[in-house]
């Protein structure tokens, strides 16, 4: 009996330790109203991360605005609905990130200060804080906070995160990720990404031609990939449009993906999974669900 209980101590040690290097899946959900909800989103088993995309408009005065799209209203309150589905996400394990920027949003940062209120405002509105009482996805508290900074300039990002990184003190652990674009280091987060408090950065290997795949040849993607390892990022995931028409360029057959670019960067200790954008285009192609057994 002992001896069988010692194996199966043994077994389950081995089957978590594979799981924990396997990698994960990131999705981007939020901009398209046609892509399911949130909670069948979670529910699918393919997705180890969900940035709700995105907080569209803050800091320098703006009035800071929630766009999910199709989805909801968050003007009438339309989106307070959804805190149900966060917290069934969250007890599946997914951790649901809200993610500000975009590359069609206006905002940016103009001081300290601003860096400051802009996590107050978040925190308040979307994590931990409670002293809001307007919570556009009501009382639902994420898991943290993803920057897609795409405009807005480079200046107090790295503030931000700061700011937000240190409410992880009042409770509960603010996690911070990043979406910077492949060629190294990123124009607006390249300073931010220094700071050491990301855990998660999702680099975007598309529309980037010098830093991304090209049909046969990964020796770009691969240099690109030894750069961004080398940040000071807990995890680094490879960002890949989910079918063709996601993106201007960058897309990766399943099989390529398996066969020529996962073998060159998997071996990183910093190596994460993929991220995907978005959920829409992946319920057009399946992509999550053909490659996940090999991320």
């Amino acid at each position: 009996m002992a001896t069988h209980f010692l194996f199966f101590c043994v077994f389950v040690f081995v089957a978590t330790l594979s799981r924990s290097d396997a990698g994960s899946i990131a999705i981007y959900w939020g901009q398209n109203g046609n892509e399911g909800t949130l909670a069948a989103t979670c529910a699918s088993g393919n997705y180890r991360f969900v940035n709700l995309a995105f907080l569209s408009s803050f800091g320098n005065g703006r009035t800071p605005t929630l766009n999910l799209a199709g989805h909801c209203d968050p003007f009438s309150h339309g989106c307070t609905g959804l805190s149900a589905d966060v917290t069934k996400c969250q007890r599946l394990g997914v951790k649901v990130l809200l993610s500000i920027g975009g590359g069609a949003g206006s905002y940016g940062l103009s001081s300290a200060d601003d860096a400051r209120e802009v996590a107050a405002y978040i925190w308040d509105n979307f994590l931990g804080g409670s002293s809001s009482s307007s919570r556009p996805l009501g009382e639902a508290v994420l898991d943290g906070v993803d920057f897609d900074i795409e405009s807005g300039g480079s200046q107090y990002w790295d503030l931000l995160a700061r700011y937000l990184k240190n409410y992880s003190n009042q409770g509960k652990r603010v996690y911070l990720s990043a979406a910077p674009q492949c060629p190294f280091p990123d124009a607006s987060l390249g300073g931010a990404l220094k700071t050491g408090l990301f855990d998660f950065v999702w680099v975007q290997f598309y529309n980037n031609p010098p830093c991304q795949y090209s049909s046969g040849d990964a020796s770009n993607l691969a240099s690109a990939w030894k750069q961004w390892v080398s940040i000071p990022a807990t995890k680094v995931f490879l960002g890949l449009p989910a079918a063709p028409e996601a993106a201007g360029s960058g897309f990766i057959p399943v099989d390529d993906l398996t066969s020529q670019v996962l073998p060159k960067i998997k071996g990183s200790k910093k190596y994460g999974g993929i991220m995907l954008w978005s959920k829409y285009y992946d319920d057009l192609t399946g992509y999550s669900s053909s490659v996940k057994r090999d991320v």
